[in-house]
C-alpha cells in the first residue's frame, strides 16, 4: 500500500514498468521517458538537493507548464522531505510576491524564458530566495540540470543519506503548499500531507471504469491545480502512460494523436467542444442538417436510468449514434473511457449529450483543502445523476449544516492554512468538520448536489434570496452566452452582465446581415440586444420569479485570468467585474 506520493513510482517499477511512462510534445514532436528514466531523474534531483544542503521541511517553489520535469522535481524533492510550492504560471505580480515570500521558498525553478522574464524583475527582493533556476536552457541563467549534475557527481557519497532521508518521510509529513486562488484578497497556503493526497488517490480509483496498465492519459490542466495533480498521481497508481499536451490550442490534435483513454478537464473545455460541433452543424444544409439536429434532440433526452429509456428511444439513440454522435468520440481520439470534470458546475445538458455520444463525463466536486475529491458521479447507473456532483467518496463524510453549508471530514482534509491559525480555526471546527463555503443537498443515496457558494448568495432589497451560480449555469446553456455574472444584492430585482460567445454571435450577425466595425458596436446593435432578450426570456422560464433576470447588459470583452476577471481556476472574481462596469450597472439600476 502506497503511503507517500513518491511511492507511486516504486509501485510502478514493480507492477507496470513502461517505455513511455511520461511523454511530452515539444515543437510538434513527442519525447518519451521510460520508468527507468523517471527514476534516474528523480534520484539525481534528490541527490543534488542534498548536496546543496536542503533539509526536511525546506520549501522549493516551481512555476512550470505541464511537462515530465515537473514530475521529476515533485518526487525528487518530496522523497527527501522537502515541500513543493507549485505556483500557477498566470497569476499577478502581487500574488507571486506574496506566495514566494509567505511560503519561505529557498529556491525557485521556472520553466522557460517567458516566465523568467515575468518574474526576474522582483524575485531578487524576496529575502528567503537563494537562487532562481530554469528548466529550459537560457544563457547566463542557472539551469536545473546543474542540480542533476551535482547529484550525479556525488551519487556514491550521498546514496546512503538519500535512503535514510527517504525512510524518514512519514505519511503525515507536509507534502505541498498550494495557494488557493481565492476570488477576494491574497491567496492562502493550503497545507496538504502525503496522507491527504494518497488517501484521495485511492478514493478516486473507485470512480474509474475499465482503465488498465498501458492505457493513455492526456494532461493539459495545470499540474499546480490540485485536481490535475491528484489525477496525475491517480494515473500513475493504475499504470497509465501520461502524455502532456503541447498547449491548450493543440489539445484536440493531441487527443487524436495520443488516442487518449482518459483526461481531466473543466466544463469550459466541453462547452467549447460542443459549441464548435454545433457551429459545424449549422453550416450543413438540407437533409444532413436535419439529421444532425435530430440527433442532437435525441441526445438531449438521454437519461442513464435504463428504465427511462423506452425501446423506441433506444432504437432512435442507436440510429443517432450511428449517423452523428459516434463521430464525436472519434474526433476526440476514439478511445476515451474516463473523462473527469471538475472546477465548476457542468451544465446537465452537456452531460446528457456527451453520455449519449458514449463519452462518459464524470462530474465531481472538491476543493484544494480536500485534496480535492469529495464526491463524483460514477460511470454507471444508479450512481450518476446529471446536475449533481455525484456519490460521496468512500472514506469521506459529508453532512449539511443547518444553514445548508456542506461540511466535510476525512483523511483528505488539509492540515490547515500555512502560518494562519485563525483562518484554519474558521475553516475546520472543533469536531474536525471542514466548512466548504458551498451550499448543497445530500439525498438518501449519499449523492451530493451543490446549489451555490455561501458567500455569493445575496438578498434583494425585498428580502428574497438569489443564488447567482444557479442562475448563471442555467443561462450559460444558451449558445449565445459565453459568460455571465448575476447582480442584484440589495437591489429591487435580479440583473446580469453578459459576455456573448463572439464566435457564435459573429456567425449569427453575418447570417442576419448585421454590420459592425468591432465588438463594441456589435453589442450595442438593437437587433443583437433583441436576440439576447429572446434567449434570456427562454431560459428565465426555468427559474423562479425572483431569480429571473429582469435586465441585462452585453459587454464587449471576454473575461479571463489574464485580464483579471477570472481566478486561475476560472471562477468569477465578482468584485473585480463589478469594478470594471460601474456605468453599465448604474444604467441597469439607475431608474429603480
Amino acid at each position: 500500500m502506497v503511503k507517500r506520493t513518491f511511492d507511486f513510482l516504486s509501485y510502478a517499477e514493480q507492477h507496470f514498468p513502461s517505455d513511455r511512462a511520461l511523454s511530452v510534445k515539444r515543437n510538434g514532436q513527442w519525447e518519451h521517458f521510460s520508468t527507468a528514466d523517471y527514476r534516474e531523474k528523480v534520484e539525481l534531483f534528490s541527490l543534488g538537493l542534498l548536496k546543496m544542503g536542503f533539509k526536511k521541511g525546506d520549501k522549493i517553489a516551481t512555476v512550470s507548464n505541464n511537462r515530465p520535469e515537473w514530475n521529476f522535481m515533485d518526487f525528487g524533492l518530496s522523497q527527501i522531505g522537502c515541500v513543493h510550492v507549485s505556483i500557477y504560471p498566470t497569476i499577478s505580480r502581487t500574488e507571486y510576491e506574496h506566495i514566494l515570500s509567505h511560503s519561505d521558498a529557498r529556491i525557485l525553478i521556472v520553466a522557460n524564458a517567458e516566465l523568467l522574464e515575468k518574474l526576474e524583475h522582483f524575485v531578487k527582493e524576496i529575502k528567503s530566495l537563494e537562487a532562481v533556476y530554469t528548466l529550459d536552457e537560457i544563457s547566463g541563467v542557472k539551469n536545473w540540470n546543474e542540480i542533476l549534475e551535482l547529484g550525479r557527481k556525488n551519487r556514491e557519497s550521498l546514496n546512503e543519506t538519500l535512503v535514510a532521508r527517504r525512510d524518514e518521510v512519514q505519511e503525515d509529513d507536509l507534502l505541498t503548499l498550494i495557494y488557493t486562488s481565492g476570488t477576494t484578497g491574497l491567496s492562502k497556503g493550503v497545507m496538504l500531507t502525503h496522507k491527504n493526497v494518497v488517501s484521495n488517490v485511492y478514493m478516486a480509483q473507485d470512480c474509474l471504469t475499465d482503465l488498465k496498465p498501458g492505457d493513455r492519459a492526456l494532461s493539459f490542466l495545470p499540474l499546480c491545480h490540485i485536481l490535475e495533480r491528484t489525477g496525475n498521481y491517480l494515473w500513475q497508481s493504475v499504470g497509465l502512460e501520461i502524455h502532456y499536451a503541447e498547449s491548450i490550442e493543440t489539445l484536440f490534435n493531441d487527443l487524436q494523436d495520443v488516442k487518449a483513454h482518459a483526461f481531466i478537464t473543466v466544463p469550459r473545455v466541453f462547452e467549447k467542444v460542443y459549441d464548435k460541433i454545433i457551429l459545424k452543424g449549422r453550416d450543413m444544409t438540407g437533409f444532413k442538417k436535419n439529421i444532425f439536429f435530430w440527433a442532437i434532440q435525441i441526445g438531449d433526452r438521454f437519461d442513464p436510468d435504463p428504465k427511462k429509456q423506452s425501446l423506441y428511444y433506444r432504437l432512435q439513440l442507436a440510429l443517432a449514434r450511428k449517423l452523428v454522435l459516434d463521430k464525436w468520440k472519434a474526433a476526440l481520439g476514439g478511445e476515451l473511457k474516463n473523462v473527469i470534470s471538475g472546477g465548476a458546475a457542468l451544465q446537465p445538458r452537456l452531460a446528457r449529450i456527451f453520455w449519449a455520444a458514449r463519452i462518459i463525463v464524470q462530474e465531481g466536486y472538491g476543493l484544494t483543502e480536500t485534496s480535492p475529491v469529495v464526491s463524483a458521479n460514477m460511470p454507471y447507473f444508479p450512481y450518476v445523476r446529471f446536475g449533481s456532483v455525484g456519490l460521496v467518496a468512500k472514506g469521506v463524510q459529508v453532512k449539511i449544516a443547518e444553514d445548508g453549508e456542506v461540511l466535510v471530514k476525512g483523511e483528505n482534509v488539509m492540515k490547515g492554512y500555512y502560518k494562519d491559525e485563525e483562518k484554519t480555526k474558521e475553516a475546520i471546527d472543533e469536531e474536525g468538520w471542514f466548512h466548504t463555503g458551498d451550499i448543497g443537498e445530500l439525498d438518501d443515496m449519499n449523492i451530493l448536489k451543490i446549489t451555490d457558494r455561501k458567500k455569493e448568495i445575496f438578498k434583494l432589497s425585498g428580502g428574497k434570496y438569489v443564488a447567482p451560480q444557479m442562475v448563471e449555469n442555467v443561462m450559460k446553456e444558451s449558445m449565445f452566452i459565453e459568460q455571465i455574472m448575476v447582480l442584484g444584492e440589495n437591489r429591487k430585482f435580479t440583473s446580469a452582465l453578459v459576455v456573448p460567445d463572439f464566435e457564435y454571435l459573429h456567425k449569427w450577425a453575418y447570417l442576419h446581415h448585421v454590420k459592425y466595425r468591432d465588438n463594441d458596436e456589435l453589442v450595442s446593435k438593437p437587433k443583437v440586444i433583441e436576440r439576447y432578450q429572446q434567449e434570456v426570456d427562454l431560459y428565465n422560464k426555468q427559474l423562479d420569479h425572483v431569480q429571473q433576470i429582469k435586465e441585462f447588459r452585453l459587454v464587449p470583452d471576454t473575461w479571463s485570468g489574464d485580464t483579471g476577471e477570472l481566478s486561475p481556476t476560472l471562477k468569477l472574481k465578482r468584485k473585480v467585474i463589478k469594478s470594471r462596469y460601474p456605468k453599465l450597472i448604474e444604467d441597469i439600476y439607475g431608474g429603480e
